[in-house]
């Protein structure tokens, strides 16, 4: 496995970017650790695949380097870099069994055939695959099919890192989680360098160990899954990060506490906010409390989950969720209050501490 540094990595698709709106990767300048798990989280072209493709050397960056464990690979092929990666949609020999799918790559490096026999049926037994080991895999469903290509991922382990595109795409939803907790205990197992991309909040948080937070470009927080819910760096974690996200409001500041609309809210500090021209507030719906004191709030809609409710209110013209238990009643007066415990301020969309 290796540490893999991205030293100030930048890509533009179109010739002669101009500015930072002309970059699909605005600068990443980060070290992935030796054995790490990460995720590469967040939506459609904020730009993830576009840095796993630089790291796996499908693509070369308009700018910057990458380093494996402290050597240049920026100009190396893939097979050069010695890189394992998983696509969205299955890659495999439809007229090869899947056995010889998985030893293929194996065999492709002239590894002694008892090796290959032993790391195949051990990834046969991992990915679920033992019973159709001798099937050709031209007759097999979309998630079989990608259960042999992450198969041939883990197959080696000789390789750098292990690279997956959003590789659960095509697979139903227990298979997910039962193929998420495999890859967890081979990470555990064999320390494998994993980068894993996804626009699933659920995949990337009981994946990776630290999940990075991209939004157009770049990114904007990289973290423990309980880092980038408690402390969200910027707004647009707190939005992205949890179900339902996090309720951002725009506050006016004074000294210790917020305004918002008629209603004072109590700060756990002092914030320091600077020149910022905007200033928002930011709470977890798990903070906010509903009851007979705080602030009057109107209820617009009570969903019902199972294990607890959303409820959906107004306070001061604003939006807001709460969650509460399942067996909690709502007040015929309705009124919500904040932990303070779980305030967060931010100032142009950007967190800022606060104080004692």
């Amino acid at each position: 496995m290796a540490r893999i540094d991205c030293n100030h990595i930048r890509h533009a698709y179109g010739a002669n970017p101009q500015s930072a709106k002309d970059y699909a990767l605005k600068e990443v300048h980060h070290t992935f650790q030796d054995g790490g798990a990460y995720a590469l989280l967040g939506p459609s072209g904020c730009g993830k695949t576009t840095l796993l493709n630089i790291i796996s050397g499908l693509l070369h960056p308009s700018h910057g380097e990458l380093l494996f464990d402290g050597r240049d690979v920026t100009n190396l092929s893939t097979q050069e870099r010695n890189i394992a990666q998983v696509f969205q949609f299955p890659v495999i020999y439809d007229t090869m069994t899947v056995y010889d799918n998985l030893a293929f790559p194996l065999r492709n490096r002239a590894v002694p055939e008892a090796d290959v026999d032993r790391r195949v049926r051990e990834t046969l037994e991992m990915t679920g695959l033992a019973d159709m080991a001798m099937r050709r895999a031209r007759g097999l469903t979309a998630d079989q099919k990608q259960k042999i290509s992450l198969g041939r991922g883990l197959v080696r382990h000789d390789v750098n890192a292990i690279l997956f595109d959003e590789p659960l795409t095509v697979i139903d939803p227990h298979m997910k989680w039962v193929l998420r907790s495999q890859l967890k205990q081979l990470h555990k197992r064999f320390g494998y360098t994993m980068v894993y991309v996804t626009h699933d909040q659920t995949e990337a948080l009981t994946f990776a160990d630290h999940v990075v937070v991209m939004y157009e470009g770049e990114v904007v927080q990289i973290g423990t899954p309980a880092e980038l819910f408690e402390r969200p760096r910027h707004t647009f974690v707190g939005y992205f990060i949890g179900s339902p996200g996090m309720n951002v409001m725009p506050v006016a500041l004074e000294g210790r506490h917020a305004r918002l609309g008629g209603q004072t809210i109590d700060l756990p500090g002092l914030p320091d906010v600077g020149s910022a021209g905007t200033v928002e507030l930011g709470i977890r719906p798990e903070y906010v409390r509903l009851g007979s004191a705080g602030m009057p709030a109107t209820v617009t809609k009570v969903e019902d989950i199972g294990r607890h409710k959303v409820v959906r209110a107004s306070v001061e013209g604003r939006d807001i969720a709460a969650i509460i238990g399942e067996d909690d009643d709502i007040p015929a007066d309705p009124r919500v209050a904040f932990d303070p415990a779980g305030i967060n301020l931010y100032a142009d969309s950007w967190r800022v501490e606060m104080g004692g």
